[in-house]
């Protein structure tokens, strides 16, 4: 049932059990990770004020001079400085260190998910990188000149498909996470084609009552949300979890989603 601003979805929360969760970028069938889902209040977030520090999240305008951001030689190539400004302007940050390799994903309806790297839809709760995890991948990305009084790594999502977008992210805000909600699991990126795999910590999500779960409705590809995966500064939002959901409001009709990512690691000097 869905009311004015609220539906009604199934959060694919992770189970709690003796073994550590561990999932795969593209061979999900050798993923450890048992679902305990649960149907969750998804708040529309749109024209409602959040923040980066507190909720872990916000929702931005901003068009990309890029005119097919499906084009990952275009996106490599320009739209770095795109994400370093908007990131500069929406976080104050002195210095932003961008991965110029954006991420493709798409729904299942379209018969592209898994057609390239990474480019499934994330389907269970998730933080990107464990507070270790990201602490050492903060490390060296600024210039060795400058002290650091803080990092923190932010993710750049847009939908690029229209709407209604069939499968949507949503957010939790994290006032309403607690601590041992975050399962610690491995990440384990495979590229295609033999490349060299690498892994790290990342955190899994349990189910609790008290998650405030939210999403932006209508995305198009000229807004962005802006969300948090890591903060050195623990009075800040640490992190948000999210994760990609089937969204009931969305017909046989809709287009399905592509969306792009793109992460970056934001520092102040002193």
């Amino acid at each position: 049932m869905e009311t004015q601003g609220k539906l009604r979805a199934s959060i694919a929360y992770v189970e709690r059990t003796d073994k550590q969760p561990f999932y795969y970028a593209n061979a999900h069938e050798k993923d450890y990770v048992p679902l305990d889902p649960a149907e969750m209040t998804v708040t529309d977030a749109r024209g409602e004020e959040t923040s980066l520090d507190r909720e872990g999240f916000i929702l931005v305008s901003h068009k990309s001079a890029i005119a097919d951001l499906t084009n990952m030689d275009a996106v490599q190539a320009q739209h770095p400085a795109e994400i370093e400004a908007l990131l500069k302007k929406h976080t104050g940050a002195d210095h932003v260190n961008v991965v110029p390799r954006g991420i493709l994903r798409f729904s299942e309806k379209s018969g592209k998910a898994g057609s390239s790297d990474n480019s499934h839809p994330a389907r269970f709760a998730h933080v990107d990188m464990s507070k270790e995890s990201a602490a050492n991948a903060r490390t060296g990305g600024a210039p060795e000149s400058k002290a650091i009084a803080r990092s923190a790594q932010f993710n750049v999502w847009r939908v690029l498909s229209g709407t209604p977008v069939d499968v949507p992210l949503a957010l939790c805000e994290w006032p309403s996470v607690a601590p041992q909600d975050l399962i610690e699991a491995e990440a384990i990126f495979d590229p295609p084609g033999g490349a060299p795999g690498f892994s790290f910590n990342s955190y899994v999500v349990a189910r609790n009552p008290q998650h405030c779960w939210r999403w932006f409705s209508n995305m198009t590809p000229d807004e962005a949300i802006i969300f948090k995966s890591s903060d050195s500064d623990e009075s800040h939002a640490p992190c948000t979890p999210h994760v990609a959901f089937d969204n009931p409001l969305a017909g046989p009709d809709a287009p399905p989603r592509i969306s792009l990512e793109v992460r970056a690691t934001c520092y102040w000097f002193t």
